[in-house]
């Protein structure tokens, strides 16, 4: 059956978990971007409409994250077809929980299944990662979790190089967006370039914690591990406004740790039940009133499910 016109969802993303800058994702029940894939005669990718983005990116394909990814697909298809995007962003922009990558994923995904799935998610991640490295740079900690679902240990930017780590069952989220934008570029550019040995050594070994952390279903581990950056957080923090208050806040209403999501301004909470998070939420949230920033605050959990599509 021919199809005509399909729509895919890729999953936002909560990147680093703390201590693993680049190699550690995770991907959340919500929010997510949608992206709507329909066959053109005209050959190449047109981007008809965005919504969601208050008009900030580009329509131009390949200046648009959706677009170069769905452009790689139609090059590995081989096709001579063309498509017209629909992308809806449900992601806010520049906030730390994978924006570009999950409509990169989710463009696609939607033209893959627009062709009858000849490729595997394998090649979808190739595809995924030349939208992303058109804004973020070349690396999969946001694009793995999102195509693939779950917590993902990323060593590199192949299928072979993603491994996919134990979700505790009782793990629930908080989730704190304030109104202030940090582009990833920005994130990165304040990053030391080198790190004292005894640095090293704390790092890995609180990278090592949160993975038995992960195994062992301990999520009072778990949050303590994350919060033992000693190299990425301690060089943005300046970036993140906010980020000790938040913490106190959280703390006090029983969070088990909170972090900064891949490269903020987004804070992420650890709790070990739904109502926990929600007092987290709120408490959060009254942090910024207090500051006379508006913030938007979500409840959330870790999904197993990546990206998914349907027929139109």
């Amino acid at each position: 059956m021919t199809l005509h016109a399909v729509e895919a969802t890729a999953n936002a993303t909560v990147a680093n978990l703390g201590v693993g800058f680049d190699i550690l994702g995770m991907a959340l029940a919500e929010p997510c971007d949608v992206v709507r894939a329909e066959r053109s005669q005209s050959a190449g990718v047109q981007i008809a409409a965005i919504t969601g983005d208050d008009g900030k990116l580009s329509r131009d394909p390949m200046r648009n994250t959706a677009g170069i990814a769905a452009a790689h697909v139609l090059r590995q298809i081989g096709t001579a077809e063309g498509v017209v995007l629909t992308v809806h962003k449900g992601l806010p922009l520049a906030s730390g929980l994978g924006s570009s990558a999950a409509s990169a994923v989710a463009a696609a995904v939607a033209v893959n299944a627009l062709f009858g799935e000849p490729l595997d998610r394998a090649a979808l991640l190739a595809a995924s990662l030349e939208g992303e490295a058109a804004v973020s740079g070349r690396h999969a900690d946001n694009v793995a979790p999102s195509l693939f679902g779950g917590i993902t240990l990323v060593l590199g930017t192949t299928a072979e190089s993603i491994y996919s780590l134990p979700m505790p069952p009782n793990l629930h989220l908080a989730l704190v967006t304030p109104a202030i934008a940090v582009p990833t570029a920005q994130a990165r550019a304040v990053l030391p370039q080198s790190v004292s040995l005894k640095t090293m050594v704390h790092q890995t070994a609180n990278v090592a914690l949160l993975i038995h952390a992960l195994y062992t279903g301990d999520l009072a581990l778990l949050g303590t591990a994350m919060e033992r950056d000693s190299v990425v957080e301690p060089a943005r923090a300046h970036l993140m406004r906010g980020l000790p208050e938040v913490r106190a806040a959280a703390r006090a209403c029983g969070a088990l740790g909170t972090v900064i999501s891949g490269a903020g301004p987004t804070l992420c909470s650890i709790c070990d039940s739904e109502l926990v998070a929600q007092r987290v939420a709120d408490a959060m949230r009254a942090v910024y009133a207090e500051m006379n920033l508006t913030a938007v605050v979500r409840v959330t959990r870790p999904t197993a499910q990546g990206a998914a599509w349907r027929a139109l």
